[in-house]
């Protein structure tokens, strides 16, 4: 399967901010539905499964006609049970590995292709995307990771703090349109290789002190690159953006799904 991608998206009910998250429900559905009837839509991903530790979630999924993936409810991150997965007989074939987040109801598909095809090019061993922060209140808030990228599209550094810091003055008005105030999305495509070589990894100081792990393969020296896409819709991590979400998904005639 040269060249094929295969998307997992992983599912933990032991989030700390909205409990159960995959489970909670948006609109009368439960996040992860709505996620799933996005993912299963994308041309961009040649096969897709949930990977998750949780029955309730599986069998949500199942019934959804979702490919499912049990997997050890030890892993600290969604990367590592994407890796578990991936490692699995029936999915060693595929070149690309896509970790499409479980909590993102309005993904979009260009989002997840600028992804993957940062990894076709051969140029990076992990492909991920950024949107301009848009706003003060998103650039000094902590729950927004912030990334600075170098010229050829590099990841310099993620953080939760405002990067990069403009001396003398905040920025404003249309300066946060554009770049180089960015907002991560949390989307990452990998070589095998490189997912293999991301876990195998021990969790670095800054990851630890910043808590973010995409932290450890950029101090490992694994090349990211990042690409500059259009407006994103955060996810789900709160209930205030459960609100959100709903009235997004009102607003766009996404009431529910037949």
């Amino acid at each position: 399967m040269s060249g094929q991608v295969v998307g997992i998206v992983p599912a933990r009910l032991a989030s700390t901010r909205l409990p159960n998250k995959p489970l909670y429900p948006l609109l009368g559905r439960p996040l992860i539905e709505w996620v799933w009837r996005r993912v299963e839509q994308m041309s961009v991903l040649d096969r897709a499964v949930v990977a998750t530790d949780s029955e309730e979630v599986a069998r949500i999924c199942r019934a959804l006609g979702a490919p499912v993936e049990m997997t050890s409810p030890d892993h600290m991150s969604g990367t590592d049970r994407v890796a578990e997965v991936a490692d699995r007989r029936e999915y060693r074939d595929f070149e690309f590995i896509a970790n499409v987040q479980g909590d993102e109801p309005l993904l979009k598909e260009a989002h997840v292709k600028s992804a993957i095809d940062l990894v076709r090019e051969g140029r990076w061993d992990v492909g991920t995307c950024a949107t301009p922060v848009n706003t003060d209140e998103a650039r000094t808030d902590s729950s927004v990771v912030k990334v600075a990228r170098a010229a050829n599209g590099r990841a310099l550094y993620f953080s939760r703090a405002p990067i990069p810091y403009k001396r003398d003055e905040k920025p404003v008005g249309d300066e946060l349109e554009r770049e180089p105030f960015l907002r991560h999305i949390g989307i990452y495509a990998y070589t095998r290789a490189a997912l293999h070589d991301w876990v195998a990894l021990a969790p670095s100081q800054l990851e630890r002190l910043e808590w973010l792990e995409q932290l450890r393969p950029l101090e490992a020296g694994l090349r990211i690159g990042v690409a500059v896409v259009g407006a994103a819709d955060p996810g789900v991590d709160t209930p205030a953006d459960v609100l959100r979400m709903e009235e997004k998904l009102t607003e766009q005639g996404a009431t529910t799904y037949a």
